[in-house]
């Protein structure tokens, strides 16, 4: 009996036991696009992921929580919020060779506050109808006369087109930016709105010829019975082919600054850097993988290849601020 006892106890000390791993996510991603991922994780690593998401409110809650908050990591849906997060200093930085091997300089914070996950294309949608496809197309072209009351977008102070006015402040100057920015104003079909799958919507309704949305949006409209018409009225084109590439925004991922789990929220965050959670992060919402080499899904691979914009995002982040200036001053939203 006492030997059979000394047998089980030490079974019991000889067995994994992960009960106190555990990492904590907020989440500004829907929970089916990360689930799958964050199974695979405790399955490879036994340690359990708790995730709390809102579509608004979390960098807030940060915030507020302070020191208290059970945060560990905060996955986002677009650069913004990384970007807030890191100028509110609620990160820490992320030190990993595995990281820096995985990603990308131009998709990492030159200081290591935060960490892009997956890409997505801001892309200009054409009508197949009235316009044909514009493989030759720049986003500076959007200001040309030749467009004038034929282009829809939403508005001007959305993350997305935060981003891309920032980029072209990056390559040409807030001046040159500025009359940009005038000249997109006045070729709009209508006063901004909706999302970015408004926008398709509106072409394939004849409101407007030419839009602007994430490639992402496309994907999702392919895959909705209600809205593949849409999708199916455009061609999506990648502008700027001909000289420094597309537009690219991402979704990421900080560690907290007062993570009470840093060594199992790095953990996570190596992995889902790692080529099994790219393919499947991006796959599952039609984006790309930050991380070279990965494998595309079926549908985003049909798109074709692309030339990306190399500027990094940790440098076209410090224009944001004038970016917001210059939506005000030409009143872009109004």
């Amino acid at each position: 009996m006492r030997k059979k006892a000394l047998v089980l106890l030490t079974a019991l000390l000889s067995t994994p036991v992960f009960a106190a791993d555990v990492v904590n996510i907020y989440s500004f991603r829907q929970p089916f696009l990360i689930k799958p991922i964050l199974d695979d994780f405790t399955k490879q690593t036994g340690i359990k992921t708790n995730v709390v998401f809102a579509k608004k409110g979390l960098i807030e809650r940060v915030k507020r929580e302070g020191k208290h908050s059970k945060a560990d990591l905060v996955l986002t849906s677009n650069f913004s919020a990384l970007i807030q997060l890191e100028d509110l200093n609620l990160t820490q930085k992320i030190q990993s060779d595995v990281v820096s091997a995985n990603v990308p300089s131009t998709f990492r914070d030159s200081d290591g506050q935060w960490v892009a996950l997956t890409k997505r294309v801001r892309n200009v949608y054409s009508s197949k109808e009235r316009v044909g496809a514009l493989p030759e197309l720049t986003y500076e072209d959007l200001a040309d006369p030749k467009y004038k009351g034929k282009l829809c977008t939403r508005s001007g102070k959305h993350p997305y087109n935060l981003g891309l006015v920032a980029s072209m402040i990056a390559h040409h100057g807030e001046a040159e930016a500025k009359q940009w920015l005038e000249g997109v104003k006045a070729n709009l079909a209508r006063k901004p709105q909706g999302n970015d799958r408004a926008q398709v919507k509106a072409v394939k309704e004849g409101l407007c010829d030419i839009a602007l949305g994430n490639s992402y949006y496309f994907g999702k409209m392919m895959q909705d019975e209600q809205q593949k018409s849409w999708a199916e009225a455009v061609h999506i084109n990648f502008p700027n082919q001909t000289n420094r590439g597309s537009h690219i925004n991402v979704s990421g991922v900080v560690m907290t600054k007062y993570a009470k789990n840093p060594e199992n929220a790095l953990k996570l965050i190596e992995y889902m850097t790692d080529n099994k959670a790219q393919n499947m992060y991006a796959s599952v919402n039609m984006e790309y993988p930050v991380k070279n080499g990965v494998e595309l899904s079926e549908m985003v691979a049909s798109w074709g290849e692309f030339k990306e914009d190399s500027l990094s995002l940790d440098e076209i982040s410090k224009y944001r601020p004038a970016a917001l200036k210059l939506i005000d001053e030409v009143k872009f939203d109004l």
